[in-house]
């Protein structure tokens, strides 16, 4: 069992029960899922940027992305309906807590002049989003084989209602919050 499963069973469910006063543990908040997204808008003209961004989110992951494609068309940005302009992975069980503690130990703390994450990025029902610049920052990605510097969009999907729940959840795994 992942050591922050482990955690969240033994440490967080009880605390979170007794201050947020529920009545059975199914009622407890809980970590639905990750979406990791990659949007990748300059594969319009290279298809290859798209291929490399798909590796890397590969390599980060563990897991093959799914292909995310233009909704409508917008002539402004050369964009047409269909077109394929990024890609993105739901990790859920096992690999989601793999992927969470491998971001809280590994990766954040590889971010130039880190000082926590923004704790007013919930929005509003209990999920949380992390903006991420650049993708070296995993240990997975090797600097001389990447194509482009891409950022990438985290979202961890909770089962919490306000994002009271949902802050004392993710603090209580260990995500580091600025003061």
């Amino acid at each position: 069992m992942n050591r922050l499963k482990e955690k969240y069973l033994n440490e967080i469910v009880p605390n979170l029960m007794k201050t947020h006063k529920y009545k059975t543990i199914m009622s407890v908040p809980k970590l639905e899922k990750i979406v990791i997204n990659i949007g990748a808008g300059d594969a319009a003209s290279n298809s290859k940027l798209l291929d490399a961004a798909i590796a890397d989110l590969t390599a980060i992951s563990g897991q093959k992305p799914v292909i995310t494609k233009a909704k409508k068309s917008i002539a402004g940005f050369k964009l047409r309906e269909g077109q394929s302009i990024g890609c993105k992975v739901t990790l859920r069980g096992e690999n989601m807590y793999n992927f969470l503690d491998k971001l809280i130990a590994i990766g954040l703390p590889r971010v130039r002049d880190f000082r926590g994450l923004n704790p007013k990025s919930f929005d509003g029902r209990g999920n949380y989003t992390i903006g991420i610049k650049e993708q070296l920052i995993f240990s997975e990605i090797e600097y001389d084989n990447i194509a482009k510097i891409r950022g990438m969009d985290i979202v961890l999907v909770t089962t919490a209602k306000t994002d009271k729940e949902a802050f004392d959840l993710l603090n209580g795994l260990g995500i580091p919050f600025r003061k």
